[in-house]
This record gives C-alpha cells, sequence and structure tokens, in this order.
C-alpha cells in the first residue's frame, strides 16, 4: 500500500522524518519496500515566468519565450504549448533535468534552427495527472526561482507490504494508529462531520440476500456538481499510485485509501426503483467499470435496481450507472459483505480490484455511519449539493470478541520481558477494551484476533520485533545424527543425476486447470477439486506433474527456445478410498524439441524421441536403487502417450515403476504445443525399498570393491526370434540362465530380411562370462551355452546355424 508523509501526517501528529517513520514501521511488522520522494525526480524544475513570448521563425505551432528563473540573464526556450503566453509562471526544466514522464535528459538543444535551454512542463510530463493540452500555470503569486518541489510540497512516499492479515492497516489511518502506539507521535481522532438530512431519501434501499451483505447504508444529495477534485486530494491520491478521475469518484477513492472504507457513488438519474442487494440471477450480466462484460451466477451478491445489475457487490461497480461530468444528483452507497463470499465471486470471474482486496479480508463493520458521514462531508463541501436523510438497512456484525488474556504469555510465547502496565497501554493504544481480569475487547475491525496469542503477537510488534533477542535452539552433545529419510534420500540423489545428464528443475504449481487435470486423471480414484482455489484456472490438485511441465516447455518455445529439457519432483493427489487424500511422490521429465542442433557432421537437428524417454528413466530408476536389470518392458503407458511410441517399465507384471515415451498427438493439441515431445513419469512409491542389514552386511552401506583374478570371457549367440518379441526380454532370459557367471549380456545387432524366415527376426546377443577361482574349461563354457539357448528357447529363439 502506498501512501505520502503529508497523509499520514493528517491522522498523525508527529514531527518524525520519513527514514525514522520507516524504520518504524519495519519494527511493529510492516515492511517498508520502498520510500519514493517526488523531490528527486522533479530535481532541476523551477517556478519561472515568462517574459516575452514571439511566433517562431520557422515553424507555425512554436513559440520562441524568454524565461526568467530570477536568476542570472533570462534563458531563451522554444515551446509549443498553445497556453504559452507573456506574464504567465510555469514550470521550466533546465538542462540536465531529467523529464519524470519519459525519462527524457533535456539539454540545451535547437529547435528548428533556434536555440532552446531546457523545457516548459505540463502536468503528465511531471507526472502529476494526464492534463497536456497547455503547459502548467502557476498562479500569480508563485516565488519565481524556487525549486518546484518545494513550491509544490512534494511529499516522500512510502510503498508498505501489508500482511494480508491485518486488513485494518489497508488505510492509512490504521497506519497512524499503529505508529502512534508505537510512540511515534499522536494519533487525530476522525471528525466525522454531523450532516442533517434534508428531507428523506427518494430511494428505497433494500437487503434481500441477508447473509452475502448484513448491511446496506445510503443517502442522496443533490445538486453536485462533479469537475476536478482539490489539488491536495489529488496530490495525495497520486502519491498512493491512484490516477484523479473526478471529484465524486475521487472522494470514494480517499476514503477507502485513507481509511481502508470501499464505498460507492450511482448517478441517481441512472437509477429505476428500489436499489437491492440480492443474489444474482444465473446468466445476468454486468458491465463493469474496466469496460468487460461479466456473466454472473445465483452464488453472488450484486446491487441491482429494477432494470438491472449495477454493482457486483464489494468488488466492482457497473459502467452505465457510474457518475460522470454530467451528473448532478447521486446515491451514496456504504456496506458491509461477507467477505468469503466476496473472494469466491471474484475468483470464479477472475476480477480484481482495491475494494475486493478489503472486503474479502474484511473491513470494519462499526466504520459505516461514520464512513457515510465522511463521504457526504466531503462531497458537499467539494461539489456542493444537498443531502438525504440516511437509509440504513440491517445492520453489521459489530459485537465485540472477548479474550481472555494473561500478561505472562507474553514472556512465554513472545520471548520479551513487557511490564503488564505496558502492556496494558499498548492494547488499549489499538482500541483494545481491557477489563478486569484482562478481559479483552477486540475492536471489531480486528477480523484477525482469535485467542490469546494473537494479543502477545499484537504487544510484541508495537513493543518492537527488533527488540526480541535471537536465541538458540538447545542443542543434543555429540554429532548431530542424519535426519533425512530414505524417500528425501532418494530425492536428492535424483536431483544431482537428473542435473548431471543435462535436465534442467522446474517447480510448478501443484494447481492445474480442470480440463488439463481431466486429460490425465484416468483412474487413480477421481481428481481432488479446491473450494475455494487461488483462481478458477487453479481449483484441480496435479494427478500427474506432466500437465506443468508441458506448460514450462510450451512457454519455453513461444520464447523461441530450440528445446528444453525438464524435471520436476513433486507429488501427484488423488482421492483415496472413502474420499482420503492420497498423495503420491513422482518424478516428471519432459524433453521436447531438439535434442541436438544442426551441424556439418550430423546434417539437420535432430528431434527427442522414445529412446531418448526410456534412457531417461533407466538411469533415473538406476539412481533411485531400482533393479533395472530386471525390469520388463511392457505397453498400457495410459491415453495421453502414443500407443506404439511407449512404454511401462514393471517389476512383475503389475507393479509399474515407470511410463515413458512420445506424447499422443490429442495430448500436444490439448496443451497447445508441437512435437516432438516425450515424457517420463517414474513413480517413486512404487520402487522397492532396499534390503535390511543382514542382506548387504551393514545397512545401506555397500561391500568392500574386490576386482575379479581373472579376465571374463565373452561369447556371441545369433538368435532367431519371433519378430514381436521385444529384444529385452531376450536379453533378461540369457542373464537369467546362469546368474553366478553370466555378468552382462547385450545386443549388437538385430537383422531381418534375406536368409531370415518371414515372421522372425535374427538378435545377436554378446554374453559376458567371468572365472572365479579357476578358468573356464571348454565343457563348462559348452555346459554354460547349453543353458543360454536353453533358456533363450523359452522365449521362442533358436540358435542360427
Amino acid at each position: 500500500m502506498k501512501f505520502s508523509l503529508e497523509w499520514l501526517k493528517e491522522y498523525l501528529e508527529t514531527e518524525a522524518s520519513a527514514a525514522q517513520i520507516a524504520a518504524t514501521l519495519n519494527a511493529i511488522g510492516h515492511e517498508v519496500e520502498e520510500i519514493e520522494d517526488p523531490a528527486d525526480r522533479l530535481a532541476g524544475f523551477r517556478v519561472a515566468e515568462v517574459l516575452t513570448a514571439r511566433p517562431h521563425p520557422d515553424a507555425d505551432k512554436l513559440q520562441v519565450l524568454t524565461v526568467s528563473t530570477g536568476e542570472g540573464d533570462p534563458q531563451q526556450v522554444v515551446c509549443g504549448a498553445p497556453n504559452a503566453r507573456a506574464g504567465m509562471k510555469g514550470v521550466l526544466g533546465l538542462p540536465g533535468a531529467v523529464v519524470p514522464a519519459n525519462g527524457m535528459e533535456l539539454r540545451k538543444s535547437a529547435i528548428r534552427g533556434v536555440e532552446s535551454n531546457g523545457m516548459m512542463c505540463s502536468v503528465r510530463e511531471l507526472e502529476l495527472g494526464d492534463e497536456h493540452s497547455g503547459i502548467i500555470e502557476l498562479p500569480a503569486d508563485a516565488p519565481v526561482g524556487t525549486a518546484f518541489a518545494d513550491y509544490h510540497g512534494a511529499s516522500p512516499a512510502f510503498d508498505v507490504a501489508i500482511t494480508p492479515n491485518r486488513s485494518d492497516c489497508m488505510g492509512v489511518y490504521g497506519i497512524a494508529r499503529d505508529l502512534a502506539a508505537a510512540g511515534l507521535g499522536t494519533l487525530k481522532p476522525v471528525a466525522a462531520p454531523e450532516i442533517a438530512g434534508a428531507g428523506a431519501c427518494p430511494v428505497e434501499i433494500r437487503i434481500d440476500d441477508p447473509k452475502g451483505c448484513p448491511a446496506f447504508y445510503g443517502r442522496v444529495i443533490r445538486g453536485v456538481r462533479n469537475g476536478a477534485s482539490p489539488a491536495w486530494m489529488q496530490r495525495r491520491l497520486l502519491a498512493a499510485g491512484q490516477r484523479p478521475i473526478s471529484a465524486i469518484v475521487d472522494v470514494t477513492n480517499y476514503l477507502m485509501l485513507g481509511f481502508g472504507r470501499p464505498a460507492h457513488a450511482y448517478d441517481l438519474a441512472k437509477l429505476t426503483g428500489a436499489m437491492v442487494a440480492r443474489r444474482a440471477k444465473a446468466g445476468e450480466q454486468v458491465l463493469a467499470l474496466n469496460e468487460k462484460t461479466y456473466t454472473l451466477d445465483d452464488t453472488m451478491t450484486v446491487i441491482a435496481d429494477d432494470a438491472g445489475v449495477h454493482d457486483i457487490a464489494g468488488i466492482m461497480g457497473g459502467e452505465h450507472s457510474g457518475v460522470g461530468e454530467g451528473t448532478t444528483d447521486v446515491l451514496l452507497e456504504i456496506a458491509y459483505f461477507d467477505p468469503e463470499r466476496i473472494g469466491v465471486t471474484g475468483r470464479r470471474l477472475g476480477l480484481t480490484s482495491d475494494a475486493r482486496t478489503r472486503f474479502e479480508r474484511g473491513v470494519d463493520p462499526a466504520f459505516l455511519d461514520d464512513g457515510l458521514a465522511l463521504l457526504t462531508g466531503l462531497i458537499v463541501e467539494i461539489c456542493g449539493g444537498e443531502a438525504s436523510e440516511t437509509v440504513r438497512a440491517g445492520s453489521p456484525p459489530a459485537a465485540p470478541k472477548i479474550v481472555a488474556f494473561d500478561p505472562a504469555l507474553t514472556r512465554r510465547l513472545g520471548g520479551v520481558e513487557i511490564a503488564e502496565a505496558e502492556q496494558r497501554r499498548i492494547l488499549e493504544a489499538l482500541d483494545f477494551r481491557v477489563g478486569d481480569g484482562w478481559q479483552v475487547a477486540c475492536p471489531p475491525r480486528r477480523h484477525d484476533i482469535e485467542g490469546p496469542a494473537d494479543l502477545v503477537e499484537e504487544v510484541v510488534r508495537i513493543h518492537g520485533l527488533d527488540k526480541v533477542e535471537s536465541v538458540a535452539l538447545p542443542r543434543a552433545e555429540g554429532v548431530a545424527k542424519p535426519i533425512a529419510t530414505p524417500l528425501q534420500k532418494i530425492e536428492r540423489k535424483l536431483r544431482r543425476t537428473a542435473a548431471a545428464r543435462g535436465l534442467n528443475e522446474a517447480v510448478t504449481w501443484s494447481f492445474l486447470p480442470e480440463a488439463d487435470a481431466d486429460h490425465f486423471a484416468e483412474g487413480n480414484g477421481g481428481l481432488w477439486i479446491l473450494e475455494n482455489p487461488i483462481s478458477e484456472d487453479m481449483k484441480a490438485m496435479r494427478p500427474s506433474l506432466l500437465p506443468g511441465l508441458l506448460a514450462a516447455a510450451k512457454r519455453n518455445a513461444d520464447r523461441g527456445a530450440a528445446g528444453s529439457r525438464l524435471f520436476e519432483i513433486g507429488r501427484r493427489y488423488f482421492r483415496g478410498e472413502g474420499g482420503a487424500s492420497d498423495e503420491r511422490p513422482t518424478l516428471g521429465v519432459i524433453l521436447a524439441g531438439e535434442k541436438a542442433p544442426r551441424g556439418w557432421a550430423t546434417g539437420k537437428a535432430q528431434g527427442v524421441d522414445a529412446y531418448d524417454a526410456k534412457a531417461e528413466a533407466e538411469a533415473l530408476l538406476e539412481a533411485a536403487g531400482a533393479p533395472v536389470g530386471n525390469l520388463m518392458v511392457m505397453g498400457e503407458a495410459g491415453p495421453q502417450f502414443h500407443p506404439g511410441q511407449s512404454a511401462t517399465l514393471r517389476l512383475g507384471p503389475k507393479n509399474v515403476l515407470a511410463r515413458f515415451g512420445a506424447l499422443h498427438p490429442n495430448t500436444l493439441k490439448a496443451f497447445d504445443i508441437e512435437g516432438p515431445v516425450v515424457a517420463v513419469e517414474i513413480f517413486l512409491d512404487a520402487i522397492p525399498a532396499k534390503k535390511g542389514a543382514k542382506d548387504n552386511g551393514g545397512g545401506f552401506a555397500r561391500p568392500a570393491y574386490a576386482p575379479p583374478a581373472l579376465q571374463p570371457v565373452t561369447r556371441d549367440f545369433a538368435f532367431l526370434v519371433p519378430a514381436d518379441l521385444a529384444a529385452g526380454d531376450l536379453v533378461r532370459a540369457v542373464k537369467g540362465a546362469d546368474k553366478q557367471v553370466i555378468v552382462d549380456a547385450r545386443v549388437f545387432d538385430v537383422f531381418a530380411g534375406q536368409g531370415v524366415p518371414e515372421g522372425r527376426k535374427s538378435v545377436a546377443v554378446e554374453v559376458v562370462l567371468q572365472p572365479g577361482e579357476k578358468s573356464f574349461t571348454d565343457a563348462e563354457i559348452k555346459a554354460i551355452s547349453d543353458r543360454i539357448v536353453a533358456a533363450a528357447g523359452k522365449q521362442g529363439a533358436e540358435l542360427r546355424a
């Protein structure tokens, strides 16, 4: 939230500097992100008087001015503003000054052959408003030569990060209250004017949705003149990042930013009948002030008249009933809306606003009368007019919460000793009422106070978070024991392995659009759909890591990346038995685009394929401790994968450890990404845990490596096998023929064609035999070979002649 020092001092009597205020705000828990001093941006701009103005000799729309800054000789300035004339006073930017609006540094230059020493500036160029029809005209008594920053009253502006639980500080007055409680000044009381109504309100105000809108107050002001707001108000709004629009709109924004209380003004001439807070009708539409049309449903609260909806309650008003330059009569609305309803509506519509931010965090329910009085008083003061009596429909939930507090908790929970009298002073300075026995009544605006611990937080932060000493946690004697779980160790190793293989780690949302989640949600018990998502596009918990990685790869491709190699370790979410939550650790990999760029040796760029995905799957499974040599390659990777270019890796026919392969064209179309794209998903929960200490001689420790004394023996076998037999199945069978002596087997040739019967293929396998204490005899090698041929025969293979 932004506000100026000038605005803060409207509510806080203090002599503190901007630096002192910032330090105090940080100490009491309001982080100051930036202090911006407009005087720095306006350096080099001075109040100047135009002495003479004559036409430019070579341009019809330019004038040559003689300008005095009160020092030295008058300066010659070329100016194109139609209102520039002799005798006026304005703002001169001297050479070396930087124009705030565009960052241009002014310098002495020639414009159409005439020397110009700087620039006479407009309101927009100095970022003081949108006016740009001419240069700034200052009053006749403006002191020539004065720095414009001093004359203008430029005030430092603070940008403070307000935490979501502190909705009471979403207005400058709330900040002033906290600073006063911290001893940095005296809080000025709210001076709400008493404006007697001139007759009854001519508009009926009614509530038909008391749950969504418990209270709705309003009154009419007739005979207003909706011009520009005063300079002091515009200055404060601009410092807060709010663009001045018109006097009435600016007053409503001023109330919201000053006191955290959103309000709305309707053009009375554009209303028909009663104004009602009700539920929207399904399919009802409204054109909002942001010039977008929104379709509503029957869960949303709106403000409407007989003609239709005029306001998405607590979020944004309608375009067709907003006030304008010709408005003469207005209806003021100030209401209390249910925070939860506002949040849900905003997320469903994808609509954010300053009003929504405050309402969904909780505004002060006891500030309706004072807020309406302040709003009315400012409008009557600035725009004139005569106010009606106030209509009050409903009542806000303003009953105070009572919390039983023990001052000793501050020491136990906050770690700092604070006298009871000081604790009482702090709480009362924050508008808490401390009764007998430390029964504390909380102000209605403090929606964040739920129990004694919250009161401890209030006391400690006002006392000063910087005064809380750092205390080390107790540590047991000796060497710390490792605390990482086996799964955490596996995840760490997988991250290192994936990075070593050239994969880049991504961290994506655990939430997905429902359509993306549905695409990957076959079986597994159904999706988890959030009731209160951060947005309508992120309401389903992900059943797979691949949608998020696909979105990341698409963003990379859209920005010109030739290829992406991404991985992520995270959780997939499913509904378990009886609707229980089921989270499963998973590793996902996406390879997209080019595997290798084009080159003189390779020719065209090489794209990724299913074999690249298989290589990554096997390497990562091996790093995770899976018995890769025993895995079976089977189909059924899922409908998201290409049926002819994908597979699963299984330990047994049912235990799927991973799936890999090229993604189905329908998947690529659904995610709007061009191929080739291959993917891997490794199910970490399916990988069997390592065996106990008795099996490996010492827990996870490996036995000492002892190199064999004798050289291995290599033998080649060429088999005729069925054409549809997977080579991996043949290799697995060969390895299992004699596990004591066969240490490796690999395919080095596959051939089909002349000399090979139809429906068959030739697969050549190299087998490595490792002798133990003595070399193999011919008879032993013959016996091993026979066992290999017999094992291959069980797969339908026969030794080629």
